[in-house]
């Protein structure tokens, strides 16, 4: 089939960010793509062929948005999974698959996958209600600290939380969750694992991780990981090991902590582009986006190493602002050596929002973090 300026038309599920920067490679090989998302803002809007408003959770929004595409991929998780199933067998490629994105969108389900295919987790419980959770420790079958994680519909450190004490329970949803043992680890890792339907597979260098400690979101993103050759050798392997699991088409960003005696962990997993693959874009020869494309049309993948040493910063709303949306001090970091910023284009900001990020690339990893910490300290992403 050619995809290439032909009649061939993709399908992408949700108008977000993730969307926007695989946009730019569809143009880049004018590949036509049509996108649904229930935002009339979304940012996908000014870089898609065809833009469809709809619910992704909606059976009829979803099947009826596809059925008429060549290929169907997504970069949210929230989709109605028996719309996507029923269009695979209506002969609709859907890239990952119904069966791995069902399993993956419970967090619960993902976790006991894991326990299945002897993969290396956390220990953890599950609970049909949060509710049930005062019961568990009263009778001490659960322990005080743990991780509390709603099993669905979590995102970018929503539906997550530490629990050190019984009242940190309070205000928490009542839904299914898991409570999961804390980890003291000394890294978070991540591996993207790209697989096309030929069953060809490549990884990118090991990433670490920078949380914000109030916000549980990724600060900075750092590539290569600053950890030895054989912790890095051990995550990517079993990284290999959960996208041979998944059976998976696309992306799979493997998200994985570091324990003190250098065991690896996984966390939890996304089959889409991710945070933790942003600074390919600037620092690798082949962009995450670009190898989602590749991997999902059963083509040729790229080659996945570094050019560059990579930084990214994630710019997200200052906690006290709302309203739309102003990036101050934008030039001064522009004026920085090998920064680059990614705009998402949401006119409305918020505490926490996710709204664009930056990337430094240098020669040198350690040169490149401390510009990363200068542009932290210097754009602020606030409301007029």
């Amino acid at each position: 089939m050619n995809y290439f300026s032909s009649n061939f038309k993709l399908g992408i599920l949700g108008g977000g960010q993730l969307g926007k920067m695989l946009l730019n490679d569809t143009r880049k090989f004018d590949i036509y793509t049509s996108v649904m998302d229930e935002s009339p803002e979304a940012p996908c809007k000014i870089a898609c062929n065809e833009f469809h408003l709809g619910n992704l959770m909606d059976y009829d929004a979803v099947y009826n948005f596809g059925k008429d595409l060549d290929v169907v991929t997504f970069e949210i998780e929230n989709v109605n999974t028996d719309a996507l199933e029923d269009l695979e067998k209506k002969g609709v490629k859907v890239y990952p698959s119904s069966k791995t994105l069902r399993i993956i969108q419970n967090k619960a389900t993902q976790k006991l996958f894991y326990l299945d295919h002897s993969i290396p987790t956390a220990e953890f419980s599950r609970f049909a209600y949060t509710s049930q959770i005062e019961d568990a420790l009263e009778n001490e079958v659960l322990k005080l600290p743990f991780v509390w994680k709603c099993a669905q519909f979590g995102y970018d450190g929503n539906g997550v939380k530490v629990v050190r004490k019984v009242e940190d329970l309070i205000g928490l949803p009542n839904v299914e969750c898991i409570a999961e043992t804390m980890i003291p680890f000394k890294n978070e890792l991540a591996v993207i694992v790209a697989r096309n339907p030929n069953g060809d597979v490549a990884t990118y260098p090991v990433v670490e991780m920078e949380f914000h400690p109030e916000a549980n979101q990724v600060e900075y993103v750092i590539c290569p990981a600053r950890i030895d050759e054989e912790v890095a050798k051990k995550a990517t392997d079993i990284a290999l090991k959960v996208s041979k699991a998944f059976n998976h088409v696309g992306l799979l960003a493997v998200e994985m902590f570091q324990t003190q005696d250098d065991k690896i962990l996984v966390n939890e997993v996304a089959p889409r582009p991710h945070n933790s693959g942003h600074q390919t874009i600037e620092a690798s020869y082949t962009s995450q986006f670009e190898q989602h494309l590749r991997a999902i049309l059963n083509l040729p993948l790229g080659k996945t190493e570094n050019k560059v040493a990579g930084v990214m910063v994630n710019l997200v709303g200052a906690e006290d602002h709302t309203g739309n949306v102003v990036y101050k001090n934008m030039e001064t970091i522009m004026a920085m050596d090998g920064v680059t910023p990614h705009i998402y284009g949401k006119k409305q900001t918020r505490p926490f929002r996710k709204m664009g990020h930056v990337t430094i690339v240098s020669n040198s990893i350690s040169e490149a973090r401390k510009i990363a910490e200068d542009v932290k300290k210097t754009i602020q992403v606030i409301s007029k």
